[in-house]
């Protein structure tokens, strides 16, 4: 828990410091026992040394055993008779060595006085028999040199994790200073609301998280002022239709009076509440589409019955205007699944075959088809009206645009209804797009089908 409260710089100086540690007690431990190791054969190398001179006078002279190894030279020679010729083994030694073979090598003994020693031995055969011989080493200045190699290496580990923690220490700082600066400038970024967080030369991790940051950033700062925009449009729009509508029930509070002046400002009034109804729900309908809680998949019979629905529905619209609507559907196969809610493409056909018969003049042509692709269905909307300025193609699917800016809510659309095609094509995976066709507009909207992975 203490850990996991410490800072990032903390953590790695002190996760990478116990892992030297650890590596250093490893390497200490093999270096003791290694080192230890070879001093012990460098010892018995010695006491094996110290019998060999006798050795070779028993070989050649054994009837003149020198008595006096020398000085420092802890020896023990028995005659195949069990007679010792020469003994200089300590006592505890002398007495140990009786409970061995001297053909068993060499082994380690400590006495009373905790003094250990290495003994070895060795048997030379000659014709009167066998020759027991056993020499002994006392490890004291291999431990004395043992225990001073393990200080120093302990005193050089120590002072090694010291330099490593606080290298890991400053390259672990140098490493997070490109966060220090990111956080720094995240800091200033949320009292200006731009610029973006810096992103160091290196080609790195903290390199690619700036720019995932700053892709982040830009896709938040877009939400935001597309959805001020949005509030910023649609208290535009409101405001027309609520003051008409003020304005109609104070006429029709002064119109008390007079039942035909009242009812034609309620006719009014119920217009205006209509229109305010369409833009809320247009404008629900936008907000669902674009969090995607309204995709759904539907069989392309589904979208035919839809598309041939709108027509009717468009029909009677167009008997204002003796419009004549025609339409074409070329499905083959209608089991086949588009990721389309059926209902959004009666939405989709209702709003193009709405807006094309708004523009066509009285006895104007509308037509419509809907046909299916081997990957794709394709809904086809087109008039003889006089189209779209050319520059304002280009914005046609935008929110509240209208070709003609100076036309108000009451004389013209919402500007809603192009952007609720585009944002039920961006929901399916598709496209809409819009040309002149000189006469008329032409307005396609396509949808990509659903893939059924094979098996």
């Amino acid at each position: 828990m203490m850990f996991s409260r410490l800072s990032v710089r903390a953590r790695i100086t002190l996760g990478s410091s116990v892992v030297a540690a650890a590596l250093l007690g490893v390497a200490l431990v093999v270096v003791h026992l290694r080192v230890g190791a070879v001093l012990t054969h460098a010892d018995v190398s010695l006491a094996r040394s110290d019998l060999t001179p006798f050795a070779a006078e028993i070989a050649t002279h054994q009837d003149e055993i020198q008595d006096d190894p020398g000085t420092g030279v802890l020896v023990s020679v028995r005659s195949p008779a069990g007679q010792l010729e020469v003994n200089t083994l300590p006592h505890d030694v002398a007495r140990e060595v009786e409970h061995h073979d001297a053909t068993d090598g060499n082994f380690t003994m400590t006495d009373d006085e905790d003094r250990s020693y290495v003994v070895v031995g060795r048997v030379v055969t000659t014709g009167d028999g066998g020759w027991t011989l056993w020499a002994a080493r006392s490890t004291a200045a291999s431990k004395l040199a043992l225990e001073g190699l393990d200080r120093l290496l302990l005193v050089g580990s120590l002072l090694l994790l010291l330099c490593f923690a606080v290298a890991s220490w400053v390259l672990t700082s140098v490493a997070l200073r490109p966060v220090t600066a990111m956080r720094r400038r995240a800091e200033a970024l949320g009292g200006a609301g731009d610029g973006t967080l810096p992103v160091g030369p290196a080609q790195d991790e903290l390199a690619a998280l700036a720019t995932t940051l700053n892709t982040f950033l830009a896709r938040v700062r877009a939400t935001a002022d597309r959805e001020k925009r949005m509030v910023s449009d649609t208290a535009h729009e409101l405001r027309t239709p609520l003051a008409a509508l003020k304005t109609q029930l104070e006429l029709a509070h002064r119109d008390f009076g007079d039942a035909a002046a009242l009812a034609a400002q309620v006719r009014a009034a119920e217009v205006s509440v209509e229109r305010l109804a369409s833009l809320a729900s247009n404008l629900l309908e936008l907000s669902r589409l674009e969090s995607r809680d309204a995709v759904g998949s539907s069989t392309a019979g589904d979208l035919v019955e839809e598309f041939t629905g709108s027509i009717d529905r468009a029909r009677m619209l167009g008997l204002a205007k003796s419009a004549d609507i025609t339409f074409e559907v070329h499905v083959e196969n209608r089991s086949a699944s588009y990721r389309l809610d059926a209902q959004a493409l009666g939405r989709v056909a209702d709003n193009l075959l709405a807006n094309a018969v708004r523009a066509i003049d009285d006895g104007g042509a509308v037509r419509a088809a809907l046909t299916q692709a081997p990957d794709s269905l394709t809904l086809t909307v087109q008039d003889d009206g006089p189209g779209m300025p050319p520059d304002f193609v280009q914005h046609a699917f935008e929110r509240f645009s209208r070709p003609d800016e100076s036309r108000t809510a009451a004389s013209g659309g919402s500007g809603l209804g192009l952007a609720l095609v585009q944002a039920v094509a961006d929901a399916a995976g598709g496209q809409a797009r819009a040309r002149n066709t000189h006469p008329g507009l032409e307005v396609t909207v396509s949808v990509p089908k659903v893939l059924v992975p094979k098996m």
